[in-house]
């Protein structure tokens, strides 16, 4: 026979042969394959949702960290603030110290001076009383070189006690 022709008994072993391996893989072989393929599909499914979940949650931690470095922003903003409050006031009540201390200092001077010029004043009263009383102690006495001008003068002198204390 030729090479074209196909020899039926051949192809009725081949068919009976292909018919106990397909059974055969039909009721042992496809199973396993298809619960293979299976729990492989339910594997990248659950790595597919996993992923999605992680995406999620990364998505959710970018949110979160922008929301702190924001809340961050504020609260420096607000220290920062706050700091330059209370540096304000800090000078303010330096300077507010400052004036109370120099109008304190300045009324220390003016009383010392007012002091040192009533000093002063009485120490040159008390040297023209000196002064005066030498004077009047040289003149006295070239004048009261007499002793009827000295009972003179005497006599005046009385007389202007007695009016004095009577007044």
């Amino acid at each position: 026979m030729g090479l074209l022709t196909p020899d039926p008994g051949l192809v009725f072993w081949m068919i009976i042969t292909f018919g106990v391996v397909f059974v055969l893989l039909a009721k042992y072989g496809f199973p396993v394959i298809i619960k293979a393929v299976e729990d492989r599909k339910a594997y990248i499914d659950n790595s597919l949702k996993a992923a999605r979940d992680a995406n999620e949650q990364l998505a959710n931690v970018k949110l979160e960290g922008e929301k702190i470095l924001a809340q961050a922003r504020e609260e420096q903003n607000r220290i920062l603030s706050e700091a330059a409050v209370t540096r304000d006031r800090i000078v303010k009540d330096a300077q507010d110290r400052a004036i109370t201390e120099g109008q304190r200092l300045m009324a220390e001077v003016k009383k010392q001076i007012e002091t040192e010029k009533e000093s002063a004043i009485r120490d040159i009263r008390r040297q023209v009383a000196v002064l005066s009383v030498e004077i009047a102690g040289k003149i006295m006495r070239s004048k009261l070189a007499d002793t009827k001008e000295q009972n003179a003068l005497i006599d005046r002198m009385l007389d202007e006690m007695l009016e004095s204390s009577k007044k």
